[in-house]
């Protein structure tokens, strides 16, 4: 606010002399108050719009195969528990979710929505998906149905598909740990989770790991209109990415093979 009511008096100041460099600065200050609103007002859209559209489209994700199991239902009144809703916000999320599961309900149409009013950033189509897949594979399983309008849904939010496989890589780490699969499984799923293949060299790691960990930074997901409540998803989501970079890192050193 500051620099925009000197820029604002220095331009009066131009013009008018000491009269315009008061009535500039008065200017600057009345502009940078405006514009200020209108981020926050913007902001607060993005994140009503983050929240309807995600159980939108979740409710017709868990009808996906056909029925809405008690386990799907449970992974949706998880999330509103996580996001700390308050009754009527709560009251909303559920009309969301029901709407999503109407025979008319347009899925297409709902993720254009969800694209403009996010301004199409790419770490938070990619946290809106994560979202769906976590609820879709509650019940410990995803339904072949399910996985197909998973890819439906990325496409039109404008990820490749290969985010899906991403996606449900890091949900496998997440849920199960290390115990439950071999130690070729998790190594398989940690290069996935990166989404880089095995032959990756260690340089080429180490600058996707950093990208990865910036796009999907917390603050960065915040500015951008991910919603306050939404913080723990985001800072589990770059835990879950700095486990994979990690396991990867310490398998080549053991092997020998790593050389940064």
């Amino acid at each position: 606010m500051l620099f925009a009511v000197l820029l604002g008096g220095f331009v009066g100041s131009l013009m008018g002399g000491p009269l315009g460099f008061v009535l500039g600065a008065l200017a600057g200050w009345f502009l940078s108050g405006y514009l200020k609103k209108q981020a926050v007002s913007g902001l607060a859209r993005v994140q009503s719009g983050f929240l309807d559209s995600m159980f939108a489209v979740m409710g017709a994700l868990c009808k996906a195969d056909g029925v809405v199991s008690k386990n799907e239902v449970q992974a949706a009144e998880t999330v509103f528990a996580q996001l700390r809703l308050s009754g009527q916000q709560r009251e909303m999320a559920i009309a969301a979710f029901n709407r999503g599961k109407t025979d008319d309900f347009d899925l297409d149409a709902e993720l254009l929505r969800f694209r403009q009013v996010s301004r199409g950033h790419p770490a938070m189509m990619r946290m809106f998906l994560q979202i769906q897949i976590s609820a879709v594979a509650a019940d410990g399983q995803i339904h072949p149905a399910e996985h197909k309008m998973l890819l439906h849904i990325a496409r039109g939010l404008g990820l490749p598909e290969s985010q899906v496989e991403q996606l449900e890589a890091m949900l496998r780490g997440g849920q199960r740990g290390g115990s439950a699969r071999s130690t070729d499984q998790q190594l398989a799923d940690a290069y996935q989770v990166l989404g880089v293949p095995a032959s990756v060299s260690d340089t080429e790691l180490k600058r996707t790991y950093r990208k990865l960990m910036n796009e999907n930074h917390p603050d960065k997901l915040a500015s951008q209109g991910l919603p306050d409540s939404m913080r723990e998803i985001a800072e589990r989501k770059t835990r879950d990415i700095a486990s994979a970079y990690d396991l990867i890192r310490d398998t080549r050193r053991q092997q020998g093979t790593n050389s940064v």
